[in-house]
């Protein structure tokens, strides 16, 4: 008996293993890119200010892949954050400018981002369309809303407050934009991995159906996770607008392919149910760091785009085999 047990036991462990490995390669992907801009490139790329550099640039793409983390988690998946990004940050860049309130005119920023969710969240809740038709939608029409409300003029952000709170300051030495990546990422695995919301998520992601027989508001959950989503892409806007001084409605427009990137390498399923919001924090890092590698190497913005579709080519490979192999 002991025998047979032993035997049914390996191919678990064997399975486990088999399928383990793909949570860790971004890990490994990350040491292997960084050594190898380390010894291509030189001190050009192994200094302090490079990596300071290559952390502060990741943070807006960071916190909008710990929201992503979510919305692909449940099996969903949410193509407006781009768009979000630019109508945040002009919206709190306009609301700034006419109230001379650096706080007014972050709550409006967030607000805005947070519209854009609850929008996406009740179309797919309650018209019960795809996630991917209605943020496909809504891309297109909160990007032609950032167009319009400024004429497609860009709007100076010159409040001293708002700037060094979103961007432009430091707090005992260290980068205001990297506090706000590490409270982010604090926050956001706290509720994923240590909170009855994140355990619901996954749940949900898994299966929608049984989750809402064991009494889980499957509903609710996915509209305040678009919610979130917005939020976190509402908070990346202000920090652009902070960090330059500005907003514009280009800002975010090549920030949808990154931040999937990162999140799919990062181990989070794309076809729900699992996430991972650590691996997401290091994908993004390693994203910027590719993205910063390959300019100092001379390539240009759309050879960075190639090499960034390319991966994301080969991470939704590995996650839909891994999710087969399951």
């Amino acid at each position: 008996m002991t025998t047979v047990t032993a035997t049914a036991a390996a191919p678990g462990l064997s399975t486990r293993i088999a399928h383990g490995w793909r949570d860790y390669v971004v890990y490994a992907g990350f040491v292997v890119v960084f050594v190898f801009f380390a010894i291509t490139q030189g001190a050009n790329f192994l200094n302090v200010t490079t990596l300071v550099t290559i952390i502060t640039q990741a943070a807006p793409i960071t916190i909008m892949a710990i929201g992503a983390v979510f919305v692909l988690s449940l099996g969903e998946i949410d193509l407006s954050i781009g768009s979000t990004v630019a109508f945040s940050a002009l919206s709190g860049a306009l609301a700034l400018q006419a109230t001379g309130q650096w706080w007014l005119g972050a709550l409006a920023g967030l607000a805005a981002g947070m519209l854009v969710g609850l929008v996406n969240g009740l179309f797919i809740t309650l018209v019960r369309l795809p996630s991917f038709l209605v943020t496909l939608a809504t891309m297109g029409l909160v990007a032609g809303l950032a167009q319009q409300i400024t004429g497609l003029q860009s709007v100076p952000v010159t409040d001293p407050v708002f700037v060094w709170v979103f961007g432009g300051g430091t707090l005992l030495g260290v980068p205001i934009l990297v506090l706000w990546s590490v409270l982010a990422t604090a926050v956001g695995w706290h509720v994923l991995h240590r909170r009855r919301a994140g355990a619901h998520v996954l749940a949900v992601g898994n299966s929608a159906q049984a989750a809402r027989v064991s009494g889980i508001r499957v509903d609710r959950v996915r509209l305040m996770v678009f919610i979130a989503s917005g939020g976190t892409a509402a908070l990346a806007g202000l920090l652009y607008a902070g960090r330059l001084v500005g907003a514009t409605y280009t800002l975010g427009t090549s920030d949808l392919m990154s931040v999937l990137a990162a999140v799919i390498v990062g181990g989070t399923a794309l076809t729900g149910g699992k996430g991972s919001v650590i691996g997401a924090v290091v994908g993004s890092l390693f994203m910027s760091m590719i993205n910063y590698g390959l300019l100092l190497g001379g390539l240009t913005v759309a050879q960075q785009m190639i090499v960034r579709g390319l991966i994301i080519l080969v991470a939704v490979t590995l996650s839909l085999r891994g999710k087969k192999g399951r």
